[in-house]
C-alpha cells in the first residue's frame, strides 16, 4: 500500500527544512540512492539494471519508433558496444555528439550551451564516475526540477539497432580510427537520465530550449523575440555572453517536419548560441553571432557563413581567430539576419547580472509555492470578476542603502511564474495559459492585512503585467519598479483551472514577500453559549449515553432542519467520528457532560459559519473558510487549509455547514491532543500510541 499523501507531504517539508533539494543535498529521484546502489553492486561484482527505468520498450515510448524498428532494438552496455568506452575524452565539447532519432533538438541545444560552462556542467554531471574504475553499470546525474535539485540514477544499457545508438550518439570521425580508440558516452547517458525524468525518450520529443536550460542551472531565465525587439538586443546578448550565460534560440515553423530553408537554416529547430563578437569589415564594425546546429551539420549559407567571401574583408588575425570552415554544425551569422530569422532567444544564467552589465550589483531572490484551486483560488485573468480570489503576494521593495554606481539603467526586478506538472510523463502534462499582474499598493492601504477585495482591482490598474499569456511551463518578465509596496497576482487565463506553481522574485533591492490571506479576529465568548444551555440540559435528561444514530437524529433536527434534504445533513459516519473526538470515557457513546460540551461547540461553529457565509449560499469558499477557521481561535498554514478543503469540501472545494462543523471539531480536538502530548514543539509517539490515536479520533 503506498504511503498516504499527507505523510509524504510532511516528510517532504521536513526534508526541505533539512536542506534536501539543494544542490549540496539533492533529493533522490524515485527514492533511488546512488551511493548505496553503487556500493551494493560493486561489492557483489554485478551490473546494475534500473527497474524504475527498465531497458525495454516502455522506456522508449509507444509512438517514437515504428513497430518494425522497435522489434530490432537491443539495449547494450557501452562495455559491450565498443572496445574502449569512456565517459569523457579530452573534456566535454559541443562537438562530442550528434542528434539521433528523437526530436529533442531543444534538449541538445541546451546541452551544447552547457558544455561551455564547466562550473555548471559539474553540477549536472557529478565527478567520480568512470568505466575504468569502480564500474558497476550505474551512473547518476543531477537536474533542477520545479524548485529543487534531484539526483537521477540510471543503468548504462543504451538502446541500439544493429549495434548503433538510436538516439544521441558520439560524432563519427571523418578519418577511420583503430578499434581500440576511446569512445565517449557522457551525452548518451545524460540524455537517458533526462529521458527518465521526462518519463520516456518519447516524452523528450519537441520542447523549448528554456526548459532544459532551466533544468541544467536552476538559474534566472528570460526569453526575448529577436524579430520584435532588436533594439538593445545586441548589448543584452553581449552582456549575457560575458556573464557566462547559457543561450539557445529557435526558428519558427513546424518542428515535426524540420524543413530545410534555402539559407541553410531549419524550420522549427533549436540552435545553441556559442559566441558573440564584432569584426571590422570595410572600416565598419559588424556584429556577429555564432550558432550550432545539434545535428552536427546543415549550416547557414548566407553572409558570414563558413564560405562567405565577406571573411576576406577582415584582417588576417580576425579571420584566423574566428573562421573555421568545417561542416560541423557551427557557423557565424550577422546580427541583422539573426533578428529576422529567429523567433525566440533564451538566456539562462546563475545570476541576472547580465541585465544591467554589473557584477557588483547584488541580486536577491525569493521563491514561493502556490496553488490555483477550482472554485476557490483560481480566479482567472484580470477581466474576470473572480480575479481577486487568485493567490496574492505582497512585496515590499526597499530603497538601496548603497546605490550601485554601475546600475544607471535597466530593470531592477524580475518576476517568473513556473507551473508544476500534474503528471509524471512530460508529454501528458497539461499546460495552462498563465501570467501575472503587479499592482502598486496605495499609501492608505499600506500595512493593511488580508486579501485585497474585488473593489481594489476595479479601481487600481496594474503597473506591470505579462502582456501575452502562453501555455508554457514558465512565464517571466523584468521591470523597473520604484521602492514601495506591491501586490503580485499569478493567474491563469481561464478561471476554475487547478494547478500548482512557483512564484520567483529577483530584485536588485532588498525585498520582503508574503502571501496575503483573509483575516478574521474572533474570540469564542463562552457567555454567548448560555443560549444553548437549556437545550443541552434537555438532551442530557433524555439521553444518558447517546449513540451515533441518536446523535445524527438530534444534530439534523436541531441544527440542519430543512436544509438536510439539500445538503444531506450529518451522515452516520460523521457522527461516529464526532463521538470519537468527544468520547473521553472511551465507551463509544456520549455521556451527558460530553454531549453538553459538544452541542455548545456545534452551536458556536454554526454561528461562525453563517457569519462568514457572506453571500448566504450555505457554503464556504476557500476565502471564507480561512476566516471561519480563524474565527474558531486557531490559525493554520496554507497547505493545511488546502488539505482541509480537499478532505471536507465538494468537488469544487466548497464546504457545507455540517462539514465545517466536523472540520472545526476535529481541528480543535487534534490541536488540543498535540498540546497535551507534545514536548515543546514536537510530539513523540510509540507505534501503538500512534495507531490508537489515529484509529479512534
Amino acid at each position: 500500500m503506498p504511503t498516504p499523501g499527507v505523510c509524504l507531504n510532511i516528510m517532504k517539508e521536513r526534508q526541505e527544512g533539512d536542506g534536501v533539494g539543494t544542490l549540496k543535498c539533492p533529493e533522490m529521484f524515485l527514492n533511488q540512492d546512488y551511493k548505496l546502489l553503487h556500493q551494493y553492486y560493486l561489492v557483489r561484482g554485478w551490473r546494475y539494471i534500473d527497474e524504475m527505468f527498465p531497458p525495454d520498450n516502455s522506456s522508449i515510448g509507444d509512438n517514437l519508433l515504428s513497430p518494425e524498428l522497435m522489434a530490432k532494438v537491443e539495449w547494450i552496455r557501452p562495455t559491450k558496444l565498443v572496445h574502449n568506452p569512456h565517459l569523457v575524452v579530452d573534456g566535454v565539447s559541443i562537438f562530442d555528439f550528434a542528434q539521433g532519432d528523437v526530436g529533442n533538438c531543444w534538449f541538445l541545444a541546451a546541452l551544447g550551451a552547457l558544455t561551455f560552462q564547466v562550473h555548471i556542467m559539474k553540477n549536472v554531471f557529478p565527478s567520480g564516475q568512470s568505466f575504468q574504475k569502480d564500474y558497476a553499470g550505474i551512473f547518476h546525474f543531477r537536474f533542477w526540477r520545479f524548485g529543487k535539485w534531484i539526483d537521477v540514477v540510471i543503468d548504462d544499457k543504451l538502446p541500439t539497432i544493429n549495434g548503433r545508438l538510436i538516439f544521441v550518439h558520439p560524432k563519427s570521425p571523418k578519418t577511420p580510427q583503430s578499434p581500440s580508440a576511446p569512445v565517449e558516452f557522457w551525452p548518451a547517458l545524460l540524455e537517458k537520465a533526462y529521458a527518465k525524468v521526462c518519463g520516456s525518450y518519447e516524452d523528450m520529443k519537441s520542447g523549448n530550449v528554456s526548459e532544459a536550460l532551466l533544468d541544467f542551472t536552476g538559474g534566472v531565465h528570460m526569453t526575448v523575440n529577436p524579430t520584435t525587439s532588436p533594439q538593445g538586443l545586441w548589448d543584452l546578448i553581449h552582456r549575457a555572453g560575458k556573464a557566462h550565460s547559457l543561450m539557445g534560440c529557435g526558428t519558427s515553423g513546424e518542428a515535426e517536419f524540420n524543413k530545410k530553408l534555402d539559407n541553410g537554416l531549419v524550420e522549427g529547430h533549436a540552435y545553441t548560441v556559442t559566441g558573440v563578437t564584432t569584426v571590422m569589415s570595410h572600416d565598419k564594425q559588424v556584429q556577429l553571432i555564432r550558432l550550432f546546429n545539434p545535428w552536427g551539420k546543415t549550416e547557414w549559407n548566407g553572409d558570414w557563413s563558413d564560405n562567405s567571401p565577406l571573411w576576406k574583408t577582415v584582417s588576417a588575425e580576425e579571420r584566423s581567430r574566428y573562421l573555421k570552415a568545417a561542416e560541423d554544425g557551427e557557423f557565424w551569422m550577422p546580427m541583422e539576419d539573426f533578428c529576422s530569422t529567429f523567433s525566440a532567444l533564451d538566456i539562462c544564467s546563475l545570476c541576472p547580472d547580465f541585465l544591467n552589465g554589473s557584477s557588483k550589483c547584488h541580486w536577491t531572490s525569493t521563491f514561493h509555492e502556490g496553488q490555483w484551486l477550482s472554485g476557490t483560488s483560481a480566479g482567472g485573468r484580470l477581466e474576470c470578476d473572480t480575479f481577486w480570489t487568485n493567490p496574492q503576494f505582497r512585496v515590499n521593495i526597499f530603497k538601496m542603502s548603497k546605490p550601485c554606481e554601475q546600475h544607471t539603467q535597466g530593470p531592477n526586478i524580475l518576476v517568473s511564474v513556473l507551473q508544476k506538472p500534474d503528471k509524471r510523463n512530460r508529454r501528458l502534462i497539461r499546460k495552462l495559459f498563465i501570467g501575472f499582474s503587479i499592482f502598486k499598493v496605495p499609501s492608505e492601504m499600506k500595512g493593511s492585512r488580508g486579501k485585497f477585495p474585488i473593489s481594489f482591482f476595479k479601481t487600481n490598474p496594474p503597473v506591470a503585467f505579462t502582456k501575452v499569456m502562453y501555455d508554457s511551463r514558465e512565464v517571466m518578465d523584468y521591470f523597473t519598479l520604484e521602492p514601495g509596496e506591491y501586490l503580485i497576482v499569478p493567474h491563469t487565463y481561464h478561471p476554475n483551472q487547478s494547478a500548482s506553481f512557483i512564484l520567483g522574485i529577483l530584485s536588485m533591492m532588498k525585498t520582503h514577500t508574503q502571501e496575503s490571506f483573509s483575516m478574521y479576529t474572533s474570540k469564542m465568548d463562552t457567555t454567548d453559549s448560555n443560549q444553548h444551555v437549556p437545550f443541552t440540559r434537555q438532551m442530557s435528561d433524555q439521553y444518558k449515553d447517546m449513540t451515533a444514530e441518536q446523535l445524527q437524529k438530534v444534530l439534523n433536527q436541531r441544527f440542519v432542519m430543512g436544509d438536510a434534504q439539500r445538503t444531506g445533513g450529518f451522515s452516520l459516519e460523521a457522527c461516529h467520528s464526532i463521538i470519537a473526538l468527544m468520547d473521553h470515557s472511551l465507551t463509544g457513546t456520549l455521556d451527558p457532560e460530553e454531549l453538553s460540551q459538544l452541542l455548545i461547540k456545534v452551536g458556536l461553529y454554526k454561528d461562525i459559519f453563517f457569519s462568514m457565509d457572506k453571500n448566504r449560499d450555505g457554503i464556504l469558499s476557500l476565502y471564507e473558510l480561512q476566516n471561519a477557521v480563524e474565527g474558531t481561535g486557531l490559525r493554520v498554514s496554507e497547505s493545511l487549509l488546502k488539505l482541509m478543503t480537499l478532505r471536507y469540501g465538494d468537488s469544487s472545494g466548497r464546504i457545507s455547514m455540517e462539514n465545517f462543523i466536523c472540520l472545526a471539531l476535529r481541528l480543535g480536538r487534534m490541536a488540543k491532543i498535540f498540546r497535551k502530548l507534545a514536548d515543546g514543539q514536537k510530539m513523540h509517539l510509540k507505534e501503538d500510541e500512534w495507531l490508537r490515536l489515529t484509529m479512534y479520533s
